[in-house]
């Protein structure tokens, strides 16, 4: 049995069981009997107690999580590090891990990989913002509770960002399928190495496994370094463009090429979420930067077994011939041939010149410097035939409109410059001084212009929607009220209707199973359930639901809600224990509950003052409990909280052990002689005093 269970940390904490086990420290569930509540206790294993890095990493990640307060991260409620025991007093999370949940489910709907995503990234972002970078992002780091809400654990290897962030590579920190390239090869590490374990996460949601995966830890650490996964859409068709392009991006080797912040990455997730159907412009971030290998023959293959096929990149299929006797030519043959395709790649060369030619004249002509002074950046941007590149900087003149364009460089008609250039517009405003204007439930045009009067450039996005009027904005990116720099883009996302077959998940979870399934039904969606056993939920109360509320699917999809069966609901039971009436002392009562020793209950007991001890259990499901006198198991009990009922399954009479005699006895003696009032009365009274 644990050494810690039953125990009471500091007069405060009472342990009740051991529900995780790490590599440097045990979880335990306890009760804060000072603030009354349920809280998880992390414990420091006795063998690292002197371990100077295990202690490090053990306080870091305390001091990590104590200056952090989101809902999306688990609370720090308390610390202690004396010599004897190390804790951290944390907030008790009912749930399973990510990884959990993943496994269950395969591949999980995209839908609900966005909430889930998008949980953790605003959970990052709030860490990275306090200069804190986790580098351990992982599903199994990761809790989901009943109601869909994420919380980020284990701060163990966090580090603050304003310290060297380097990883040691012959130490094995970090979990090596989900590292970032640089955090493998023991290179700095920041926030962007966080984004990459997150896009790992995606793919992972999104197909079903992980983009890497090998027979040892080194392997899969190479792959982070040198491979490129399959694309999610290989793997899973049925994700969108848009969010295989976003898992992508964050998945990038080099860590220039992915999002700079998780906010970055939380934008493009809400642009995704508002129009599904969307492209992203990521330019060409997404190359493949190994270098192509050369193929050899099938033959030479075979011959020596020396090329493995699976790490070769292939950039065409290659055909084998059946080898056949050469054909000699003469000489004037090589001569002919020679000049013919000398005549060909002369031609072809000229043809490359002339249409270069062609285009460079017509994509960069000349043309005079255009006046933009007086306009504002908007008009600018709108009028823009010679596709300038503008380079905007900001100046304030409290008597001009703001938006409007004070100065450029090269000035108006000063020059000739090429169509495409840089031009440097100085802008009368400040960078973040724009607030985005409300536009929801505005038609269209009224929306346009009201962004345009705050010299804020929009951007129309069409996207199905039944309950906002055809033409009508439904939501705006930015959103309203938030800060957006003059001249910068704001998205309007226009209801254009709906297609056809399509249904939303209604708010199901808490409902009865029977209630939900109707609601179901009537948007033409089929209904499956499950049930779970451990549920602390009223039987048949609707627990969770796979695609989750509020997530639109086609009709005809199957959504599967899972249901308490009512087994786990906790409930209290009292069991009497009878005490053997012919003990005239005391007696030392242990109570053991499914083989663990449960010291609240455990008491000294006087059957001559009491009859009988009630003790009451409150649990699930079903315990077995033996109640101990003096060592000697007395009675034994099953429970069974669904049902409220006590079993005495074993029944023992309790044996009074007698004084050894005073004298020798004549005879050698193995064992003392045992009385019960049964065998031998008379013995037995007068050995306790009753005669």
């Amino acid at each position: 049995m644990d050494k810690y269970i039953g125990k009471r940390l500091d007069g405060r904490y009472e342990i009740h069981e051991l529900i995780g086990v790490g590599g440097m420290a045990n979880v335990y569930r306890c009760n804060d009997t000072v603030d009354d509540r349920e809280v998880a206790i992390k414990i420091l294993k006795d063998e690292y107690l002197n371990n100077e890095e295990f202690i490090r990493r053990f306080k870091n990640e305390s001091k990590a999580i104590a200056m952090l307060s989101h809902p999306n991260i688990v609370k720090v409620y308390d610390v202690s590090f004396g010599d004897m025991i190390q804790y951290i007093v944390m907030e008790y999370i009912d749930g399973i891990t990510l990884k959990e949940y993943i496994e269950s489910q395969g591949i999980i709907e995209w839908k609900d990989v966005i909430h889930l995503t998008t949980q953790v990234l605003k959970a990052l972002q709030h860490a990275h913002e306090s200069g804190i970078v986790h580098r351990d992002i992982k599903p199994q780091n990761i809790m989901l509770l009943q109601d869909g809400t994420i919380k980020v654990t284990d701060f163990g290897i966090a580090r603050f960002s304003d310290k060297a962030t380097r990883t040691m590579t012959d130490q094995a920190i970090g979990s090596v399928h989900y590292i970032a390239p640089e955090q493998a090869r023991g290179s700095a590490t920041d926030g962007k190495s966080d984004i990459y374990s997150v896009g790992v996460m995606l793919y992972e949601m999104l197909t079903g496994r992980l983009p890497f995966d090998g027979d040892s830890a080194v392997t899969v650490a190479l792959m982070q370094l040198q491979s490129t996964p399959k694309r999610p859409r290989e793997v899973n068709p049925g994700i969108p463009i848009g969010l295989e392009q976003i898992t992508m991006r964050a998945m990038q080797k080099q860590p220039e090429d992915r999002y700079a912040s998780a906010a970055e990455m939380l934008s493009d997730l809400e642009r995704f979420r508002l129009n599904p159907s969307i492209v992203f412009d990521y330019g060409n971030s997404f190359v493949d930067h190994q270098p192509t290998k050369h193929v050899r023959s099938i033959k030479e293959a075979d011959e020596g077994n020396k090329v493995d096929k699976k790490k070769v990149t292939m950039p065409e299929p290659e055909y084998v011939y059946e080898e056949e006797p050469v054909k000699e030519h003469k000489p004037i043959f090589h001569v002919m041939k020679g000049v013919l395709i000398a005549s060909l790649i002369m031609v072809l060369v000229f043809a490359g010149i002339s249409i270069f030619t062609a285009l460079n004249s017509g994509e960069n002509k000349d043309v005079e410097v255009p006046d933009y002074v007086g306009k504002t950046l908007v008009e600018a941007k709108e009028n823009n035939p010679d596709n300038f590149q503008f380079n905007i900087k900001s100046k304030y003149d409290e008597s001009k409109e703001l938006g409007v364009i004070l100065a450029q460089e090269p000035e108006a008609k000063s020059m000739k410059i090429k169509s495409g250039s840089t031009i440097t517009l100085t802008v009368n405003g400040t960078d973040t001084e724009i607030a985005v204007p409300f536009v929801q439930n505005t038609s269209e045009n009224d929306s346009i212009r009201a962004l345009k009067d705050k010299s804020l450039i929009p951007q129309v996005v069409y996207v199905e929607n039944s309950k906002t009027p055809k033409g009508y904005v439904i939501d705006s990116f930015p959103t309203a009220g938030a800060k957006a720099t003059i001249g910068s883009t704001v998205y309007l996302y226009v209801a254009n209707g709906e297609r056809a077959g399509t249904a939303q998940i209604p708010a199901i979870l808490g409902m009865n199973s029977d209630e939900a399934k109707s609601k179901l039904t009537e948007l033409g969606l089929t209904v499956e359930t499950v049930t779970d056993d451990e549920s602390k939920e009223p039987e048949g109360t609707v627990i969770s639901s796979s695609p989750l509320p509020y997530g639109k699917v086609e009709k005809g999809t199957v959504v599967t809600l899972t249901v308490s069966s009512g087994k786990g609901d906790k409930k209290t039971v009292d069991v009497v224990v009878e005490l053997p009436s012919y003990v005239s002392g005391s007696l030392q009562m242990n109570v053991i509950i499914d083989g663990v020793t449960d010291g609240s209950k455990s008491q000294t007991v006087y059957p001559s003052d009491s009859s009988s001890v009630k003790l009451s259990f409150e649990g699930s499901g079903t315990q077995t409990v033996v109640i101990e006198l003096d060592g000697q198991v007395y009675r034994e009990y099953t429970i069974d909280f669904s049902t409220a009922s006590v079993t005495n399954t074993v029944v023992h009479d309790f044996v009074v052990q007698t004084d050894p005699p005073t004298e020798a006895p004549t005879e050698p003696q193995t064992e003392a002689t045992q009385y019960t009032p049964e065998t031998q009365p008379e013995t037995y009274a007068v050995n306790n005093g009753l005669q």
